[in-house]
């Protein structure tokens, strides 16, 4: 076991424009400033600190969503055991303080057959969770919610200080369809679904089994790096894990079906016994459906799926209240440090292999935990959320708490989507491939697509390189190095200590180029996701393909012929790579047979276009965005005043990080791209 003893004392203090603290100079949007009378920036204290832990040893690795599995993320450090004390309505003081200490804890796999779709089986048992460890329940979440809408006890529109909020679970924002884009709301579907048995099996036999697939075609080599072509950063993967977690979450919690593993697997069977399997467990669905072929499962999402902040906010008004100071309060809770609070209450979180849920960071989306790109993003967007609550109750002494928590949430959002569109996507799909913004549409359902969730936006997966930066300010690697992947899963309370300590990993995010958008996906990741395999190791890429077969996705031709595309007629036509082609071929035969994330991925990515991608996900991921902006009753454009857009107006990540850090122009000002 680790032991940290640690003393950080963290003060929040006001200052007035004749008094400015020490980062001041990080406020750096001046249209902003102009807006209000009087800046109030925030200044930390930190006392010094005796840490004789010594370097964290964790059997972990890079931090990935396998369940609702999203874009890639990445952690680094163990769990921060915290004594917190309640917070006082302050605005002037929302830190948590406590003693901790570090815990290192073993992931194992659960694999007793165990069926149960409650939370606990009769004898009280945890039934099966997914990889990352998320608690059980989602089922009966889902019919708390669903039983309370159908009886009447969905809200109407919601008025604060004269203006209508956007609910936490996502209802009410379309006026006509109140369940569009809601918290468990079945996955919409582009193309028909494909079930072995047309209505709900997904045991196939006209396709290699997962593993099989990832070793003849997704194997890259350990150590091979493959850069993107268009000196794209880590942010990109990052962010697009972030926004993820904003807009889907499909959990494993359901019956079980294990992948095999090949006889021999040099990782998973070495000892050549042909009994190795994956653990694997099907997706959260809707009992009423997997009837008959009229009526076939349907996977649900979990969370909102508009862009609304809730990984920042949560997706139910529970968990928003968790993460203020309390009900009179515009501030979200902070730790010492200016760092996410703790799961002292033990709600619902993706714990990992952590035996202790208490000791790990509490945000908007369960997921923070999973590493530390994440949960410094997290960090970063709860301090900007404060920082705008300051600057509000600047400009308007007469506003109530409620009142600047939900103006400053509508800035984050809107800071947010603006950074999505303006930034990220135009380095993923290429500039202008999303068209200009022409109004909120009601016709639009939104919600997001099982094809885009469940294959096309896992794309992340190939993006992650082994390791994430950490620079200092002269952007040279800093003393502890930059973070290997096999080392950050679920550990990042145990690195995030110090106001400081998010620093470097955001500008490692900004310094490195990201792995291209390929069918190859890092040794780390296809063979030691979350632990050595037989110590809760895992194959991401495994996990992707059966999870595709699990939702009933179409196969990659029939996905093509649904968006408008030619279909595939020999393998020679998916890439420019004869040798990836002839891969396809072995493993799979026939073109109209492949799994849908693979062929994906696979294509030869439209650099003409500035895309990092091929043309089947380009269209997908321009398809669900361009319909998650234009259905969106409280899209910024569509729903701020025109003060506020004033505010928010030409916001960059850059920026954010600039208000919220230490860090300035040792960064670039587009931080999805490398500073040449």
């Amino acid at each position: 076991m680790l032991s940290v003893n640690r003393c950080v004392r963290s003060a929040f203090q006001e200052q007035g424009p004749d008094k400015p603290g020490d980062n001041s100079e990080t406020v750096k949007d001046m249209k902003q400033i102009k807006t209000l009378s009087v800046v109030f920036t925030i200044t930390a204290t930190l006392a010094a600190c005796d840490n004789s832990a010594g370097t964290a040893q964790s059997s972990n690795d890079l931090l990935l969503d396998t369940s609702g599995e999203q874009s890639p993320v990445i952690d680094d450090g163990s769990a921060i055991i915290a004594n917190e004390r309640s917070i006082e309505s302050n605005p002037t003081d929302n830190t948590i303080q406590g003693n901790t200490s570090v815990n290192t804890a073993q992931n194992t796999v659960n694999n007793d057959g165990n069926q149960n779709r409650g939370g606990n089986d009769q004898g009280g048992n945890n039934r099966t969770r997914s990889p990352q460890g998320i608690t059980d329940g989602a089922r009966e979440r889902r019919d708390t919610v669903r039983d309370g809408r159908r009886n009447g006890n969905q809200r109407g529109p919601i008025l604060i200080d004269n203006r209508e909020i956007q609910t936490f679970d996502g209802t009410n924002n379309n006026l006509q369809n109140a369940n569009w884009g809601a918290s468990f709301s079945h996955l919409q579907r582009i193309a028909a679904a494909t079930y072995s048995d047309g209505v709900n099996s997904m045991v196939f036999t006209d396709r290699a089994g997962p593993r099989e697939i990832s070793n003849t075609i997704i194997n890259q080599a350990e150590g091979e790096s493959i850069p993107n072509q268009l000196g794209a950063s880590d942010f990109n993967w990052q962010w697009g894990q972030f926004i993820d977690h904003d807009i889907d979450l499909t959990d494993a919690a359901e019956e079980e079906q294990n992948i095999a593993v090949p006889a021999g697997d040099p990782f998973f069977d070495p000892a050549g016994t042909g009994t190795a399997i994956i653990p694997f467990n099907r997706a959260l669905y809707d009992p009423d459906t997997g009837t008959d072929a009229s009526n076939v499962r349907e996977q649900e999402n979990e969370i909102t799926s508009w862009i609304d902040g809730s990984m920042v906010y949560g997706s139910n008004d529970e968990r928003a209240l968790a993460l203020r100071v309390g009900p009179d309060s515009p501030f979200m809770k902070v730790s010492a440090g200016n760092l996410l609070p703790f799961n002292s209450e033990n709600l619902i979180n993706a714990n990992g292999p952590v035996p202790d849920p208490t000791t790990l960071f509490l945000a908007g989306d369960v997921r923070v935990n999973e590493q530390a790109g994440l949960a410094t993003m997290h960090t970063l967007f709860v301090r900007e959320h404060n920082r705008l609550a300051r600057l509000i109750m600047d400009q308007s002494p007469e506003l109530d708490a409620e009142a600047v928590y939900q103006a400053a949430r509508r800035l984050v959002i809107a800071e947010i989507q603006m950074i999505t569109y303006d930034e990220h996507l135009p380095a993923l799909v290429g500039p202008g491939a999303i068209d200009n913004y022409r109004g909120y549409d009601p016709s639009i359902n939104p919600t997001i697509y099982n094809e885009f969730s469940a294959a096309a936006f896992r794309l992340g997966h190939s993006m992650v390189s082994d390791t994430i930066q950490r620079l200092d300010a002269n952007n040279n690697t800093i003393a502890g190095g930059p973070l290997s992947l096999r080392d950050a899963f679920f550990t990042a309370p145990q690195l995030l200590q110090a106001e400081n300590d998010i620093d470097p990993i955001l500008r490692g995010l900004a310094s490195q180029v990201h792995q291209a958008v390929d069918a190859k996906v890092i040794h780390t990741l296809r063979n030691l996701l979350f632990g050595a395999p037989g110590s809760g190791g895992l194959d991401l890429i495994s996990l992707n393909i059966q999870r595709g077969r699990d939702h009933g996705l179409p196969y990659y031709n029939d996905m093509r012929i649904a968006m408008g595309l030619t279909p595939i007629d020999s393998f020679e036509q998916i890439s420019n790579d004869s040798e990836l082609n002839q891969s396809l071929q072995d493993a799979y035969g026939d073109v109209d047979k492949i799994d849908l994330w693979v062929g994906g991925l696979a294509e030869s990515p439209l650099l003409n276009l500035g895309s990092q991608l091929g043309e089947l996900f380009r269209a997908v991921v321009i398809k669900q965005f361009t319909e998650l902006r234009d259905g969106d009753r409280f899209w910024y454009q569509n729903y701020l005043t025109e003060n506020e857009l004033a505010m928010v107006e030409g916001t960059t990540l850059a920026q954010v990080i600039r208000n919220n850090t230490s860090i300035g122009n040792e960064i670039p000002d587009n931080v999805f791209f490398v500073a040449q």
